[in-house]
Order: C-alpha cells, then sequence, then structure tokens
C-alpha cells in the first residue's frame, strides 16, 4: 500500500543548533501534525535527464571547473548530470556510487547564475515558489538562517509529489552565496519514495540540523565557468 500526503502525520520537527554564525528568521513552518489533504499534484519532482550511475556520466560536460567527486558528510559524489539553461545559469548534480537519477536518495547540486542577482533576491523568488506550491502540495515547509557576517543564506524545505500511484517526499537544503556578479548554489537534497515516505520524514528529526550544520560549515569550492 502506497502513503499519501495526508497519511504523513509525523510531525517536521524544527528543533535543532544551527551554527553561531547564521541565525533563524521567525519560523516559517507549518504544522505538519495536520492531516494535509490528498491532492492530485501537476508537478513531478522526478530529475529527466541521462539514466547513468555515479563517476562522471557519458555527457556529463563539467562546465563549472569542478568535474567531482564532490565529497559531502563523508560521501563521494560523482558527477552524474549537468546543464545549461541558459547562457548565464550552470547546474550540475552529483550521486554517490550506485544512485541514479530517478531514484535517488541523496544528491548534492552546485548551480551558478551570473545573470546579476544577490542570495536575497534568489531565496525570495524560491520562497515565492514555494508559498505558490501550497496550493497544491500540503507538505510544503521551509525555513531560512542567514550568516549575517558572509551574507550567506541557507534555505532548507520539503516538497511531496505524486509519480503515478506513488509517493515521493524530498527535502532540500539550499545554500546561497554570493559569486561576482551573480550566486552560486550549494545544496543537498534527500528524498524517501512510496511506503517508505514517512520513514523518511521521521529520519528529519535527527538528520536535519546536521545536514545544515554540514553545509554551513562547508568549505566552498572555486567555481569557474566555461562555456
Amino acid at each position: 500500500m502506497q502513503t499519501r500526503p495526508d497519511e504523513l502525520a509525523t510531525p517536521f520537527a524544527l528543533a535543532g543548533p544551527v551554527p553561531a554564525i547564521f541565525e533563524r528568521t521567525p519560523m516559517f513552518f507549518l504544522d505538519l501534525m495536520r492531516y494535509a489533504r490528498l491532492l492530485s499534484l501537476a508537478v513531478v519532482l522526478v530529475v529527466t535527464g541521462a539514466c547513468a550511475v555515479v563517476a562522471q556520466t557519458a555527457g556529463a560536460t563539467d562546465r563549472l571547473g569542478l568535474p567531482g567527486p564532490v565529497r559531502f558528510a563523508g560521501v563521494e559524489h560523482g558527477l552524474a548530470w549537468t546543464a545549461r539553461p541558459t547562457v548565464r545559469y550552470f547546474k550540475q548534480e552529483y550521486l554517490p556510487a550506485g544512485q541514479r537519477l530517478e531514484t535517488y536518495t541523496q544528491m548534492f547540486i552546485v548551480e551558478l547564475t551570473t545573470a546579476g542577482t544577490t542570495p536575497e533576491a534568489a531565496v525570495a523568488a524560491k520562497i515565492a515558489m514555494l508559498n505558490q506550491r501550497k496550493a497544491t502540495d500540503p507538505v510544503v515547509n521551509y525555513e531560512v538562517v542567514r550568516n549575517p557576517a558572509t551574507g550567506d543564506i541557507i534555505l532548507d524545505f520539503l516538497l511531496s509529489a505524486s509519480q503515478g500511484d506513488s509517493l515521493i517526499v524530498e527535502w532540500n537544503a539550499y545554500r546561497y552565496t554570493a559569486h561576482g556578479n551573480g550566486v552560486a548554489l550549494f545544496a543537498v537534497s534527500r528524498r524517501g519514495y512510496g511506503a517508505a515516505a514517512r520513514d523518511f520524514i521521521a529520519s528529519l528529526r535527527g538528520s536535519r540540523a546536521e545536514t545544515i550544520n554540514a553545509l554551513a560549515r562547508l568549505a566552498l569550492p572555486e567555481l569557474r565557468p566555461r562555456p
């Protein structure tokens, strides 16, 4: 039997320390102890792309001078997929060995825009998208922490989507940092599928703060965008 959004009764725990260099904003999270309604979700969170396994995938062209592997929280992530949606926007995704883009449970993401924006503007745009999504996704929750000294911002958020009869729950932590005339993004993505979605949300009680701490303390690599 598949788990549905309205069955996710486990609360999304907010408690947990963040590094002293980051400051929390007022809580944005909804109370997930309320049962969400089952909705027909239009957005599917499956990443489309080559169906390849880690180590650098054939066709995954490094455009940021970061061919990998990228090590995060003790796990090596190999370059699995890249894209350049616009002239000024680069995106690269990295997976642990043995994982696939379609069914990953862990992912590291690096993005760069040179379009003259700021971390604050990028976060505001993402929050606007999340607020809009609440109308069709009963699981959406988010919170923001800031580093006043550097201007870095971490946005972590929870989403869900249906894929056929199966449910996908996805948690992400995005670290935004200024990069020249634009913004670089270093992010962690985690997923739970189907009947495991409930356990996945429950596991965030312990893993969420730890992962955010690791992302906040991560020494960021230099990015060198190229065509």
